[in-house]
């Protein structure tokens, strides 16, 4: 069969009145223009009512509402957090009271660690790979080992040991560093560690045992702490793998014990979107009880962004 060339009829076509639509865009929702003067808190609520910008006035009110309440604001970091510059935003924002614990990996630990001795890291991974000089700073793999594995021979985890070692030496940066901040306010801070993925694993100094010990000592005091997130938020700062993993885990071990983390809040916050921050972290802690948002954006322009937001709101309520 053949189809004819015909017209569609359109002469009865229905419609209705625009007013009577649902709309998901509306001028009461649009953004609008700042003055010269304004403050973080202002330009926030300058922002549109809808989509990211919505999520993310939520995420300011869920923070400053769990440390209100008392009920927890648990940090989850990578490595590009530190490397970027933040560290001194994180520290203000654990001498304010919106840090309850810091989770990171081995990543982070080195570059903060770098930073508290010499006041810079992050190597150029191009030009040193070739020679085989990546990875191979002397005092990197040295003394961090030492102090993993002196700390964790005395009963300590990787985090408390760091933070112990540089608290005791206190080296040019130490100011600087979120490990050294986390262990003089008392924050707890653990370090999850892949074996084999970090830099210091490649020195002669590194050992498995320390490691292995000390990263598992870590998970244990961080499913204490997620376990204490009844309508608290837990934050997953530029980690694409481990911590969603550690976070999954975590979750899944708290409610084997019966704490049902009612009303949690998660947030991923990274410059691109993943599936296991999405999935382990936004979408099934929250499942049943509680909501998870996910920020796209800069590390280097939307944690300030946020810290500052937070201070705001927190000042003005």
């Amino acid at each position: 069969m053949r189809f004819p060339y015909e017209e569609f009829d359109l002469s009865s076509v229905r419609t209705y009145p625009l007013k009577s639509r649902k709309s998901k865009t509306r001028t009461e929702d649009f953004g609008r223009a700042v003055g010269e003067r304004a403050t973080v808190g202002q330009f926030v609520e300058s922002l549109p009512n809808m989509l990211a910008a919505a999520d993310f006035r939520r995420v300011i009110q869920h923070i400053v509402e769990a440390r209100r309440g008392e009920a927890g604001v648990l940090w989850g970091i990578g490595a590009h957090v530190v490397k970027t510059g933040l560290g001194p935003v994180l520290i203000d924002l654990m001498e304010r009271g919106f840090v309850s614990a810091i989770a990171t990996n081995g990543a982070a630990v080195i570059h903060d660690f770098e930073i508290a001795l010499a006041g810079a890291t992050s190597e150029d991974v191009d030009e040193a790979l070739g020679p085989g000089e990546f990875g191979m700073a002397e005092e990197t793999g040295r003394l961090l080992n030492g102090a993993i594995t002196d700390g964790v021979a005395s009963g300590l985890g990787m985090g408390q040991a760091v933070g112990r070692y540089l608290t005791e030496r206190a080296p040019q940066f130490a100011k600087e560093s979120v490990l050294a901040s986390a262990a003089r306010l008392g924050v707890p801070i653990t370090v999850h560690v892949a074996l084999g993925t970090d830099i210091i694993h490649m020195h002669p100094a590194a050992s498995g045992r320390a490691i292995g010990e000390g990263s598992l000592r870590d998970f244990r005091y961080f499913v204490s702490n997620v376990a204490r997130l009844e309508r608290g938020v837990y934050l997953n700062c530029g980690s694409a793998v481990v911590l969603p993993e550690v976070f999954l885990k975590a979750v899944a071990l708290a409610r084997n014990r019966g704490v049902a983390l009612a009303s949690l809040t998660t947030v991923n916050l990274d410059f691109v979107r993943g599936y296991r921050p999405q999935t382990n972290v936004v979408t099934r802690p929250t499942a049943a009880s509680g909501r998870g948002y996910s920020l796209i954006g800069h590390h280097e322009i939307m944690i300030p962004l946020l810290a500052a937001a937070v201070i705001e709101a927190a000042r003005q309520t």
